[in-house]
């Protein structure tokens, strides 16, 4: 998995007074959860902006006052009108342990059925997944290649080694959608025949 770090400073104060002060001088509170005890810190607006603009998951090595910690950006809470993060809570990672990440699905290839006039729906853009993140993939790769008019691919389709997906094999990720040219140009085949 790809990495970048963020720099930040522990938080001596705590509460909605001082997270205001700190989110006034441009600075995010932060927690971060899964170590022996839960460290709040802030960290400054533009250092989360290769993090939070991009579908990819990044393992963010936290440096606060000095000390560096592996962790994965678990959730962002967002203004309900700005586009302004309020608060931000990252995992502690450690090489024996499974966590639980979404990764976005990067479709590869072109389908038969896209060349014979079908046209292709993409359903799922992420998938949320469990495993040691030294065996996390940076995206999920489908390759639609061999999918004919009307075919899909699945989540049970996918064979991802030492990743357990957590959604239902039977949920489709792409479809191979007939449309009216092609529709149109097997019925002119069939007559012809």
């Amino acid at each position: 998995m790809k990495s970048l770090e963020i720099n930040g400073n522990l938080r001596v104060a705590t509460g909605k007074k001082d997270s205001k002060k700190l989110r006034d001088q441009e600075l995010i509170p932060c927690v971060l959860y899964g170590g022996e005890k839960n460290i709040h810190f802030y960290a400054s607006v533009p250092e989360f902006r290769p993090l939070i603009y991009t579908p990819d998951v990044y393992v963010v090595n936290l440096n606060i006052d000095g000390k560096v910690y592996p962790s994965i950006l678990q959730d962002a809470q967002w203004h309900p009108v700005e586009e302004q993060m309020l608060h931000a809570d990252f995992l502690q990672i450690e090489e024996n342990k499974p966590v639980k990440v979404e990764l976005p699905v990067t479709i590869e290839g072109t389908a038969k059925g896209i060349k014979v006039g079908g046209k292709m729906k993409v359903n799922v853009r992420k998938l949320k997944v469990k495993g040691l993140v030294k065996n996390l993939p940076d995206t999920i790769v489908v390759n639609v290649t061999e999918l004919d008019l009307g075919q899909s691919f699945k989540v049970g389709d996918l064979n991802l080694e030492g990743v357990q997906i957590l959604a239902a094999k039977s949920n489709v990720i792409a479809t191979i959608n007939i449309t009216r040219a092609a529709k149109a140009a097997q019925t002119g085949k069939e007559g012809k025949k």
